[in-house]
């Protein structure tokens, strides 16, 4: 598959109201001179820490705060690691930079260089923390180039802070100054690296250099909307990409010419919402801050988890950090305020769970409420103490759910439901949570055989956008016995969001899409075919039910492979007003609604040409649920690796690491686990876990690390079993091997 951005900018051929394909990146210079082809190496300090503290300053506190509290709170909480502020909008040290402009109340300090000097006596890991996003009126004056301007030409005003100017992140501000100031930091302290926070704009910018770029590298003007049929719009994300991406590099190749056992960690990454590339990313961070820092709206905890989960995706075994505020997250930025202790330990315990190393992050040198401490030192502790155990190997989970970039980025979903993807693949989360089944994320540019290899199961959620190539790859996994679930609109359109004529993966689905789709649709129903299909697994759970609720959008697929006793047929929407008129005018209509087949010498696929995903996140019907358990359950075919049986929600993972196997069971049982703040952390009943011990491994001896108790446990026919006492918030099953 060509590659999105690979040191290329796009060069866009396209005339006004063509596709802009992956074809058409070419190749120009790069938008600094010197940077390194070859990926440098990890530094020697990257897998190192597990517990990391970040002290973000404002701009009074080197008059006001107590550096010493803030070396015995490191201490307390054995810290191994920690992110310091150092320049940028607020230079915290004595800077010779132009236009670096010094903390007002810094005097003849240098507050960087103190904890700096501080956290190094205690053996710590220190990272730089700078922000580039804002400055001031005599850097407007000297250099209004720098500033980033909006749509109608006009230089942008901070929005919090109106004495402020934004600036531009893909111009020279970011190119040269910040640059200059990474190289004087370096210089001066050696640090092990340098974190960049908000350094990727703050929105589309139409200043002098982006218009001249971005014409320059597509042969397009800045677009003036959002819409996935705009070709400059298309370009643009390519070409801010490639804008960044350079800009890593460039900070990256600075630093290591000062101090080659460093480097730079732009804040950035994510799921399939990030702008830019995860496997590029993976690629160029030996590490990466996973910045998900606490819960807002209507988000569930595991929340923190599933960001793991992407990261890992495209990070691999490299050490992956999980930043959690104390503070409130909430859009209202109440960033003094502090979080609910149990609030914080579900959150974390989550992170722990999916192979986050926690880093609390402080906002402000003075504590104006002492609340937070001590339980942040009290999960510091325990992870300190569990600390081999913590240092995963590798996950075991035989699922994964694909996550796509390239179909958030470029797919319009016109035919779907707003927010389509996103809500499906939560929808598959949430589904697999609640069945207690261990699985990972895949990035859909992380496809080949090595990537793929570890899992038997892959789930598309409505991943609409696949290339060619991507769908061979798909075809190879289940050629190999690779079971696949697949809904909606998966595959019907190409890389770069262009319709096809029909499914890329017809073949695999046995379904070939008609032309249309349905909804929403209101008062649909599925018929479940007992007396067709009598017995059918994907029907477990459901053997009194004779009809169940449909989705709300159905893509029109007709069968181009035969497709015996479907399980599952379409009942038409009929009309719910008025209450006379509610009966179903097609009780029974023969149209498949689920699509399975059992390829020979291969493996399993199931395709839903609805949203069940999607319907299952925005209604949370149990019914559709059991669908999608009892479709992964088929389709995986195999012995699921640890099971767990008694009440309540729990998250379950299952890991390897150098000694040891671990099972972390998370309790989310809670009535505040849909949305928080949790008020207080809900005992879950007993809990009975079956573990098959991999590779023909035995136990050496079992340990529950919350409790500190040894259980008595029982080996048969490479499986353990134990039973778990009630818990609160988090166990963790360490088996020695």
């Amino acid at each position: 598959m060509p590659d999105l951005t690979r040191r290329n900018f796009i060069k866009a051929s396209a005339v006004a109201g063509a596709a802009i394909t992956l074809g058409k990146i070419a190749a120009s210079p790069p938008p600094a001179a010197d940077i390194p082809a070859a990926l440098p190496p990890s530094p020697s300090w990257a897998d190192k820490p597990m517990r990391w503290a970040q002290l973000t300053l404002v701009e009074n506190d080197p008059a006001t705060f107590d550096a010493q509290f803030w070396f015995d709170y490191f201490r307390r909480t054995h810290s191994d690691a920690a992110c310091l502020s150092a320049g940028g909008c607020v230079a915290y040290y004595p800077t010779e930079v132009a236009f670096h402009h010094r903390s007002a109340w810094l005097g003849d300090r240098d507050v960087f260089g103190e904890l700096v000097d501080g956290c190094r006596k205690m053996g710590m890991v220190v990272l730089a923390r700078t922000d580039p996003h804002a400055t001031y009126d005599d850097v407007k004056a000297a250099h209004p180039d720098w500033i980033a301007v909006t749509a109608d030409g006009q230089p942008r005003r901070h929005w919090a802070s109106p004495e402020m100017w934004v600036t531009c992140g893909l111009g020279p501000y970011n190119f040269e100054f910040m640059t200059a100031v990474k190289r004087e930091i370096m210089s001066r302290y050696r640090v092990d690296g340098i974190f960049i926070n908000r350094w990727d704009g703050a929105g589309m910018c139409y200043c002098e250099h982006c218009r001249a770029n971005f014409r320059a590298a597509s042969g397009l003007e800045l677009p003036r909307s959002d819409s996935m049929k705009d070709p400059a719009h298309r370009a643009y994300v390519l070409w801010r990409q490639e804008r960044l991406f350079g800009l890593w590099r460039l900070w990256d190749a600075e630093v290591r010419k000062i101090n080659p056992d460093s480097c730079v960690i732009p804040n950035t990454g994510g799921g399939a919402a990030s702008s830019l590339d995860m496997g590029q990313i993976g690629e160029l961070a030996p590490t990466l801050m996973a910045d998900r820092q606490s819960r807002r709206g209507l988000m569930a905890p595991w929340a923190n988890g599933k960001n793991g989960k992407e990261y890992r995706a495209a990070m691999g075994r490299k050490p992956i950090v999980g930043i959690f505020s104390v503070g409130l997250d909430e859009v209202y930025r109440w960033k003094d305020a502090v979080q609910n202790p149990e609030e914080v330990r579900l959150w974390v315990a989550d992170g722990l769970a999916n192979g986050l190393r926690p880093w609390f992050t402080k906002f402000g040198g003075s504590i104006n409420d002492p609340r937070w401490l001590k339980p942040v030192e009290e999960i510091y502790a325990w992870c300190h103490g569990a600390e081999r155990y913590l240092r995963n190997e590798r996950p075991l989970a035989r699922v994964a759910i694909v996550y796509s970039q390239q179909t958030a980025w470029f797919y319009s979903g016109e035919r779907g439901a707003p927010n389509a993807v996103e809500d499906a693949a939560l929808g598959w989360y949430q589904a697999l949570i609640e069945a207690r089944v261990p699985f990972e994320m895949v990035h859909d540019r992380l496809l080949d055989g090595a990537h793929l290899a570890p899992f038997r199961t892959l789930i598309l959620p409505n991943i609409a956008a696949l290339s060619d190539a991507q769908c061979d790859q798909l075809r190879q996994f289940v050629a190999r016995g690779g079971g696949l679930v697949a809904t909606s609109e998966a595959s019907l359109c190409d890389e770069m969001g262009n319709p096809r004529k029909d499914f890329a993966l017809a073949d695999l689905f046995g379904a070939s899409w008609r032309g249309g789709c349905e909804g929403p649709m209101h008062n649909a129903y599925l018929r479940l075919e007992h007396d067709s299909a009598p017995g059918h697994p994907l029907l477990r759970g459901l053997e009194d039910a004779p009809r169940i609720i449909h989705g709300v959008w159905r893509v029109e697929v007709a069968a181009n492979a035969p497709c015996p006793s479907p399980p599952l047929t379409l009942i038409p929407s009929y009309p719910d007003l008025p209450m006379e008129k509610v009966y179903a005018r097609q009780p029974r209509t023969n149209i498949p609604q689920v699509f399975l087949r059992e390829l020979p010498s291969a493996g399993r696929v199931a395709y839903f040409p609805w949203d069940i995903d999607r319907t299952y996140w925005d209604v949370l019907a149990v019914d559709h649920g059991k669908l999608l358990r009892n479709a992964v359950a088929w389709a995986t075919h195999e012995d699921a690796p640890v099971s767990v049986t008694g009440p309540g929600l729990l998250d379950v993972t299952f890991w390897r690491q150098k000694d040891s196997l671990t099972v972390h069971l998370v309790n989310l049982t809670n009535p505040m686990m849909l949305k928080g703040p949790v008020r207080e952390l809900i005992p879950v009943g007993e809990q009975r876990v079956r573990v098959q011990m991999p590779d023909g491994l035995n136990a050496r001896g079992l340990r529950l690390l919350v409790a500190g108790t040894t259980p008595e446990i029982r080996q048969t026919d490479g499986w353990l079993a134990v039973t778990v006492p009630p818990f609160a918030a988090h166990e963790v099953i360490a088996i020695d091997v």
